[in-house]
């Protein structure tokens, strides 16, 4: 069981061990201390171990991970989970601007808010907001899920290809190509399931969500949709 203290240990130390983990390893469980605000921590990890950040993380927290479980004890910068494959992270507190942008497969749980532009470009990951939500968040989202359980800021779902938002709360304002659908059952069932994963199913209810997602007028050019653009 590591213990890494980072007030002691540098950020590319600690990576640098994480990247050379194997398969078989039996070193599951990684403790990271004093973490500072540091950037990049536990980036580009591809391996099936928890990870847990005692801490404030900064920039790119868990970027690009696959695999591992990260939980930070507290609130993550910019681009936490920031192209992550697979896998599941963690945050504790809030979340700063582009949580999980990119993001290709695997789930993104924060507790608190996250700011803006959450989720853009999103190909496929789940994220599950607890409180709210910045503008412009899923913006270009192509695949995955976002499930907010407070407000959302304007421009939601700016240019929206096929990824599904739920949010409780009210929307400022949806962007371009984004609107409300109808929560069919299957919806409601979907939403549940991804509660259900972020330990919630019990303490809220799926009837109080909206759903969002792509009109479809955007998806080849057409001038009479030129101003939308």
């Amino acid at each position: 069981m590591p213990n890494i203290d980072l007030s002691k240990t540098r950020v590319r130390e600690l990576n640098a061990a994480l990247h050379q983990l194997k398969p078989d390893t039996n070193e599951t469980l990684w403790t990271i201390t004093n973490p500072g605000g540091e950037h990049s921590i536990a980036a580009g990890v591809d391996a099936d171990v928890t990870i847990n950040i005692q801490g404030n993380a900064g920039y790119y927290c868990g970027g690009m991970n696959k695999k591992a479980t990260i939980v930070v004890e507290g609130s993550a910068g910019q681009g936490v989970g920031e192209n992550m494959m697979s896998g599941l992270i963690h945050v504790k507190g809030d979340a700063s601007q582009s949580a999980g942008a990119t993001g290709r497969g695997g789930r993104l749980i924060v507790d608190g808010n996250a700011s803006a532009r959450c989720g853009i470009s999103m190909k496929g990951i789940d994220i599950v907001v607890k409180g709210d939500i910045g503008h412009l968040s899923a913006f270009m989202g192509q695949n995955g899920r976002l499930v907010v359980f407070g407000e959302a800021g304007e421009a939601l779902g700016d240019s929206l290809y096929e990824a599904r938002i739920y949010v409780r709360g009210p929307v400022a304002s949806l962007g371009a190509d984004c609107i409300e659908k109808q929560m069919r059952d299957e919806h409601k069932a979907e939403l549940h399931e991804l509660l259900k994963l972020s330990g919630e199913a019990f303490k809220v209810d799926v009837a109080e969500f909206r759903r969002y997602g792509s009109a479809r007028k955007l998806y080849n050019f057409n001038i009479d949709n030129a101003g939308a653009y």
